[in-house]
């Protein structure tokens, strides 16, 4: 078993760090928070006092960090990934980011002799917790058959989608449709409500239909609920639709659907609801509907 340096330990990084623990990796953590650090210990991972260290004692890298800024500055400069590791050594970044970012990253692994792979991830907090994530990797097809063991134990939908940066691409595509269905779900839910339907009952069939999605799956019942704990805070959901509407606009691709919810989340975001769970659109839903939250 390879020793990893797991770099992000948050709502996400945390559990994908524990089930490569469990899964017998040695593992070591590094996080801006060290709060977030105890965690982690009480799984037998241990820590880094900061990234140089970190690469020098793994042979393989991750980071799960929350934007492309953050890459850059965990990935490149001197006290950087690249610069601090071995030639050879195997740098997968799982956080979701733009591809430029992810190709520009890709670039400067290659001065370094460093193997790079962009690997973002699906599920949110749940797929991390039970080791069920879809993940899209974008990079060489020998560094993610290397790389692939690592994967299987985070992820059960695991696909090599194409060249540096591809991962990225089908990550943007990705929000596209979950933020899409999740407005839907919550026009669908107040609809339901305003004409007094067993709101649980409707779910359960409109799931077993052509209507069924993971959305409705994992997400119906605390939408119902009004429980938006993050399992994908809003903040990131509109870091990532803000990649979308830019790589589109890029490619002369026209998204009118796509940028409506890439406004109602930023509406959202604007209004101090960053820190809700991305099923937190039904609030916007019923507000404009002019019902009265619950």
């Amino acid at each position: 078993m390879s020793t990893i340096g797991f770099i992000g330990l948050g709502i996400m990084g945390r559990p994908m760090a524990t089930n490569l623990i469990m899964a017998g990796y040695d593992v070591i953590g590094y996080d801006h928070s060290p709060a977030r650090y105890e965690a982690l210990r009480q799984v037998g991972g241990q820590i880094a006092d900061g990234v140089v260290e970190l690469v020098q004692k793994s042979e393989i890298v991750i980071s799960m960090v929350r934007d492309s800024a953050d890459v850059e500055a965990v990935a490149l400069g001197e006290q950087g990934v690249l610069a601090n590791a071995r030639p050879g050594q195997l740098y997968i970044d799982m956080s979701s980011i733009s591809p430029q970012t992810a190709r520009q990253v890709a670039e400067a692994g290659k001065t370094f002799g460093v193997r790079v792979l962009d690997a973002p991830v699906s599920g949110g907090e749940a797929a991390a917790v039970e080791g069920d994530l879809s993940i899209m990797v974008g990079g060489e097809a020998d560094d993610f058959a290397a790389a692939r063991p690592v994967f299987d134990v985070v992820g059960r939908t695991i696909v090599h989608v194409g060249p540096h940066g591809a991962g990225q691409t089908v990550k943007a595509a990705n929000q596209l449709i979950v933020a899409g269905t999740i407005e839907l779900v919550a026009e669908a839910i107040v609809f339901l409500e305003a004409y007094g339907v067993d709101t649980e009952a409707a779910v359960k069939v409109l799931a077993g239909g052509l209507a069924g999605n993971r959305v409705l799956d994992r997400k119906a019942a605390g939408m119902l609920a009004r429980q938006f704990q993050p399992g994908f805070r809003i903040d990131l959901h509109h870091k990532d639709m803000g990649i979308l509407t830019s790589a589109a606009r890029e490619a002369g691709v026209v998204i009118p659907l796509g940028s409506a919810v890439a406004q109602l989340i930023a509406a959202l975001k604007a209004q101090g609801d960053g820190g809700l769970d991305h099923s937190a659109l039904l609030k916007l839903v019923e507000q404009l509907s002019g019902r009265s939250a619950r």
